[in-house]
């Protein structure tokens, strides 16, 4: 029994000698995070909603965003209203306008709000159209009161847009300054432009790529207005 304890008393001493600190340990810093969520409204029109070209159901720009910043640490509650041929004057196939899809929308705990379009103002009165943006925003504002707001102008699929839709972004520029929003104008960007690819056959909704493209450029713009987590 002596001989068997002097041997294992050996062998640890040996170990101990070899190894005197013991087995490596790897260490992995661990992040704690703040499990807060945004949530967002979204308003507009077929560039969001999708068409029989592409950007329907998951193919949309939406769901893309809210992955796209799910992946950067991002939590969202979004929710989207939009109407196919709604404008903020123009009714859509539903019926609606932009001011009818932001009671629909907008929640006071909000923390942005976003806007996108619309192309389909473009036989609207100026004078109408600025008036009608306001009423829309100043609606939004009494809803959310702490929200941030981000307009995105209509874009153009070529790099000469006709003289109404460059209305459109200059008045929906102007309103969107007054209420205090961040404004993205996409035409001044060059969205799409050289793309042909990204727009379907019928020269105006973008396809799944082009819905892609949208939420490449959106995605970092709402993040942008955003508390990660």
């Amino acid at each position: 029994m002596s001989r068997l304890l002097t041997l294992v008393l050996a062998v640890a001493v040996l170990f101990g000698t070899l190894n005197p600190q013991g087995p490596e340990v790897q260490r992995h810093d661990v992040r704690l995070a703040d499990y807060a969520v945004n949530r967002i409204a979204v308003i507009g029109d077929s560039y969001t909603t999708g068409s029989d070209q592409g950007g329907t159901g998951t193919a949309g720009w939406p769901t893309q965003v809210w992955r796209a910043l799910s992946d950067h640490g991002i939590a969202v509650t979004p929710t989207v209203a939009a109407e196919g041929g709604a404008g903020y004057c123009t009714r859509g196939n539903q019926g609606n306008v932009f001011e009818d899809l932001t009671v629909r929308a907008v929640r006071p705990s909000d923390v942005l709000v976003v806007f996108f379009g619309s192309r389909n103002d473009k036989d609207v009165d100026p004078t109408r159209l600025s008036i009608t943006m306001y009423g829309t925003f100043k609606l939004a504002r009494q809803i959310a009161r702490s929200a941030k707001f981000l307009v995105i102008g209509p874009p153009w699929p070529t790099a000469d847009p006709p003289p109404n839709i460059r209305r459109i972004r200059d008045v929906l520029g102007y309103q969107a300054e007054l209420a205090g929003a961040t404004f993205v104008d996409p035409i001044a960007a060059r969205w799409f432009v050289g793309r042909p690819e990204l727009i379907g056959a019928d020269g105006v909704h973008p396809t799944d790529a082009g819905h892609t493209y949208m939420a490449e450029k959106l995605a970092p713009l709402i993040g942008a207005q955003l508390n990660p987590y």
